[in-house]
C-alpha cells in the first residue's frame, strides 16, 4: 500500500511540473540569428529556414544572400552578422586570422575559432538556354567558340567566386579574359543569381554557373568543370566572433551538417562536405 501511495505521489508531481517546463520551453528568449551566405544558397536556406524555424520557434533566422565578396566587405565595414557561409575559401580566409597571411593581407580576425568547417561541395557548370541555340555541349566546344567569336557567354565579376572559378576555366584553356572581353564575346554578372537569369532569359548563349543554380533555375547543364580545371568549389562556413549569440550560431551551424539539412542541400545538387 505504501509502495502504491509513493508511486502516486510521484506520478502526481511529475504531472504537476509538465507546465512549468512547457512554459520555460515556451520562455526561451527570442533570438534573431543573422546569416550571410552565397546567393547559390538562396533556395536551399530559404527552404531550410522553415524547417529550422519551425523545430525552433524561438529563433528567427535573417537572411543576407549576395556574392561571397560583397558579403566579406559588408562583414569587415562592421555589419551584424552570425554566421557566414561563402562560395569559396577565399572571402572565409579573408576574415580567418588563422589562415594564411598571404591571402588573410589584413590581418582581419572575424571567424570564432573551432567553428569553421567545410560544408559543402558544388560544381562549376556549362549551362545554356533552352534549345542550346548555339550548340555548344562542352568547356572544349565553348573555349573553341570563344576564340572564334561566335558566341556570347555570361560570367561573374572578378570579385565573384563564380567569376574566380571562370577565370581558371579561362587559364586552363589559355584564354585571354581581357581580349575577349574587349571583343564583346563576353558579358558580366555582380552574383551569380544575375549570370543565371541571363542564361534564362537566353540574353546569352551559355553562362559559367553553379550546377545548384542551373538546377534551381531548370536550365541544362551541358558540361561541369573538373578539379583540374578550376580546383574544388568548396563551401566553408563558420560563427563570427562578433554574434551576440554564440549558442543560437552554433546550434544553427551544426544543424546545417545533420541529415534533414543535408536531404535539402542534396536536392538540387550540393554534396557534404563537413569536417
Amino acid at each position: 500500500m505504501k509502495r502504491f501511495i509513493h508511486t502516486c505521489l510521484a506520478l502526481l508531481l511529475a504531472l504537476s511540473l509538465c507546465p512549468f517546463a512547457a512554459v520555460a520551453e515556451e520562455a526561451q528568449e527570442p533570438v534573431e540569428l543573422v546569416v550571410f551566405a552565397a546567393a547559390s544558397m538562396t533556395e536551399t536556406l530559404t527552404e531550410i529556414k522553415a524547417l529550422y524555424e519551425e523545430a525552433h520557434p524561438h529563433v528567427t533566422i535573417i537572411y543576407n544572400f549576395d556574392s561571397s565578396g560583397t558579403l566579406k566587405t559588408q562583414i569587415e565595414s562592421g555589419a551584424e552578422c552570425d554566421v557566414f557561409i561563402s562560395a569559396a575559401l577565399k572571402q572565409m580566409n579573408q576574415l580567418d586570422i588563422a589562415a594564411d597571411p598571404a591571402v588573410n593581407t589584413a590581418g582581419l580576425d572575424f571567424v570564432l575559432q573551432g567553428t569553421r568547417i567545410n560544408l559543402l561541395e558544388n560544381k562549376v557548370a556549362l549551362a545554356v538556354p533552352e534549345g542550346n541555340p548555339k550548340n555548344i555541349h562542352s568547356y572544349d566546344e565553348l573555349a573553341e567558340a570563344l576564340k572564334a567569336g561566335s558566341i556570347l557567354l555570361a560570367m561573374g565579376n572578378s570579385d565573384v567566386p563564380v567569376g574566380q572559378y571562370t577565370q581558371k576555366v579561362f587559364a586552363f584553356y589559355g584564354l585571354d579574359e581581357e581580349a575577349l572581353a574587349k571583343s564583346g564575346v563576353i558579358t558580366y554578372g555582380s552574383n551569380v543569381k544575375q549570370v543565371t537569369t541571363q542564361v534564362t532569359e537566353a540574353a546569352v548563349d551559355c553562362g559559367i554557373i553553379y550546377s545548384t543554380d542551373a538546377y534551381s533555375a531548370h536550365l541544362t547543364v551541358v558540361d561541369t568543370a573538373t578539379k583540374e580545371m578550376c580546383g574544388q568549389v568548396i563551401y566553408p562556413a563558420a560563427v563570427l566572433n562578433i554574434t551576440q549569440h554564440e549558442e543560437a550560431a552554433r546550434e544553427f551551424l551544426a544543424y546545417l551538417t545533420g541529415e534533414e539539412a543535408g536531404a535539402v542541400f542534396a536536392s538540387v545538387g550540393f554534396s557534404p562536405l563537413s569536417e
